[in-house]
């Protein structure tokens, strides 16, 4: 990799930041300006890949050069998506419908540099929620406000409360970006990591 390569994170949302932050890298942050409206029978896995890819490319454009990395989350319950609550009721209604289920979460990520995707990857993390009155989920929603994440919770918070148990091959997915495979990425892109 040259030196003078530049590495730009196609989100806004912190939690991802954050996440990156911890590869030691220094990088930049724009915002994808991507319609995350699914497609007409556009199956939840279809749906995450094509909007982390988008949302890599859309950026790669205004930045000529430089390497971005675009990343979606989504819930999965009975084949339908789930995304960001937005606010309380519908935080109440996720965490509801979740109680005692198997849930898919599914965490894309994609590395683009000019008009062409290098490397796409999507972690299947699945987590089974205890069963859940109607009490403790308003007790939880209005401790932390989970409304900006997929899933109405923050696993890095108290919603790991809420869970019997999570199986993933990268905790760092439900978070936001699996950090595993984006240092896998960034390696064969030349990036210095240890």
């Amino acid at each position: 990799m040259h030196e003078d390569a530049r590495l730009v994170l196609g989100s806004t949302s912190r939690y991802r930041r954050e996440l990156l932050e911890r590869l030691g890298l220094a990088f930049d942050v724009d915002r994808p300006e991507v319609d995350e409206t699914p497609r007409p029978s556009e199956r939840p896995a279809a749906l995450v890949e094509r909007l982390a890819r988008e949302k890599a490319l859309a950026v790669a454009t205004r930045h000529p050069g430089a390497w971005v990395i675009g990343s979606d989350q989504l819930a999965e319950l009975d084949g339908h998506p789930l995304g960001k609550p937005g606010g309380r009721e519908a935080a109440i209604a996720q965490l509801t419908g979740m109680s005692g289920r198997d849930v898919v979460f599914l965490t894309a990520v994609c590395l683009a540099r000019g008009a062409q995707a290098h490397a796409l990857h999507v972690d299947r993390t699945v987590v089974r929620f205890r069963a859940l009155d109607a009490a403790e989920i308003e007790r939880y929603v209005d401790a932390e406000q989970p409304f900006d994440c997929a899933g109405s919770f923050k696993s890095e918070g108290r919603g790991i409360t809420l869970f019997d148990a999570i199986e993933t091959s990268d905790p760092t997915a439900l978070v936001g970006l699996p950090l595993i495979a984006t240092a896998r990425m960034l390696r064969d892109a030349g990036f210095a990591l240890p």
